[in-house]
């Protein structure tokens, strides 16, 4: 009999151990591997969007030169622009050339920063007295003058140019005092090689 009741005390032991292995045991978290185990076995992250490409319009875009129709409209402009007149013999402005180029510098200093590429050219005139070299020369100096004085007004010096008809290209032909005055100008137009 003791050999049954130390087999059943045995069996009920068994049991309750095993009943006791069924228990949640806490198990303490794997050890984090070592810091060049993580970059070499962790993939690199996903390269992030790239923005949206910015769409450029035409509202939104530099135009660098300008259309032909914009062109007509701008040599409209250019044509109200009154010319500037010159001394016999002179190059240097006068207060009412200086006056008739302050008048005109804003209208053309908006062209210009419109359209950064766009030139305009200041053409300097003689009357038919003296050398064709000399009236060449004179002719320089005037556009020079002229396109100084515009720089000064804020004009960019990149988009204009000079150039001298000297004697030639007359707005009128008569040999009178009236009619040389006249011609004593600088014009300025369309940069003709610009466009």
């Amino acid at each position: 009999m003791n050999y049954k009741i130390a087999s059943t005390l045995t069996f009920v032991g068994l049991l309750a151990f095993m009943a006791g292995c069924h228990k949640q045991v806490a198990v303490a978290p794997p050890a984090p591997p070592p810091p060049n185990a993580v970059a070499k076995a962790t993939p690199p992250p996903p390269p992030s969007p790239q923005p949206a490409a910015v769409q450029v319009t035409k509202e939104t875009a530099v135009v660098a030169m300008p259309d032909d129709n914009t062109k007509a409209r701008i040599q409209a402009l250019i044509d109200r622009i009154q010319d500037v007149y010159f001394g016999y013999d002179k190059h240097n402005l006068t207060p009412q050339a200086q006056s008739t180029l302050q008048a005109d510098a804003s209208t053309l200093r908006q062209i210009l920063q419109q359209y950064p590429h766009y030139k305009l050219t200041v053409q300097g005139f003689c009357d038919e007295r003296g050398s064709e070299e000399y009236n060449l020369a004179l002719g320089d100096e005037r556009a020079k003058k002229a396109e100084q004085f515009l720089v000064n007004l804020g004009l960019p010096a990149s988009q204009l140019r000079t150039v001298s008809f000297g004697k030639e290209d007359p707005v009128c032909t008569e040999h009178t005092e009236s009619c040389w005055q006249k011609n004593r100008r600088a014009h300025i137009t369309q940069d003709q090689q610009a466009s």
